[in-house]
């Protein structure tokens, strides 16, 4: 499976930090019954593995994120992950992903980064921090790499990230602002305008 199936023409990737496994569940059928997106779990506690696991026992196609080390990828692969996100660009890591057979979405914040992810075979980059690049970044970015593919991420949500989107991003992720009473309705309203 690669980005492209994943996200192509799904503009939501749902961020589901330090949510409860009851929660996650839900925010995770519904971003998945609604055909908006997909969900990450970032697995910096063994709750949040827990949470993975448990999401992708579903069937539900959910990433690993915060994926910072060789040791991560391979909890990533152990809890069945269907990909894996960074915040930053590690070509041990990326190249360990893509060893395990899961795209992975490095975050980007210059045009060096963007350089050196495209290189290693990462056509789908997190442009990280989103809020404070701005939608212009993504504009400018665009120019010398067209081939990129970017999810807009941190800092987004629904006053927000129809202009991403709109600059060029493919998709958004989206944390806090979805996992909030009422969040990802507000979110979705926001991606069909």
């Amino acid at each position: 499976m690669t980005f492209d199936d994943l996200l192509g023409g799904r503009p939501l990737m749902a961020i589901l930090r330090g949510v409860p496994l009851a929660r996650a569940a839900e925010l995770a059928a519904a971003v998945q019954a609604g055909g908006i997106g997909v969900v990450e779990v970032p697995i910096q506690t063994a709750e949040a593995v827990d949470v993975l696991r448990d999401l992708a026992s579903r069937g539900t196609p959910v990433g690993a994120g915060t994926v910072r080390s060789l040791a991560d990828v391979a909890i990533a692969v152990a809890a069945g992950a269907a990909f894996t996100v960074a915040p930053g660009f590690d070509a041990e890591v990326a190249a360990a992903s893509h060893a395990a057979g899961l795209p992975h979405l490095p975050g980007v914040a210059t045009a060096t980064d963007v350089h050196h992810a495209l290189r290693a075979g990462c056509g789908w980059l997190k442009a990280f921090p989103a809020g404070s690049l701005g939608p212009g970044w993504l504009r400018e970015l665009r120019g010398p790499f067209p081939e990129a593919r970017f999810v807009a991420t941190g800092g987004i949500d629904a006053t927000n990230a129809r202009a991403f989107l709109d600059a060029g991003a493919a998709a958004v992720g989206v944390g806090t602002a979805i996992t909030r009473p009422g969040g990802l309705e507000a979110l979705q309203a926001a991606l069909r305008r």
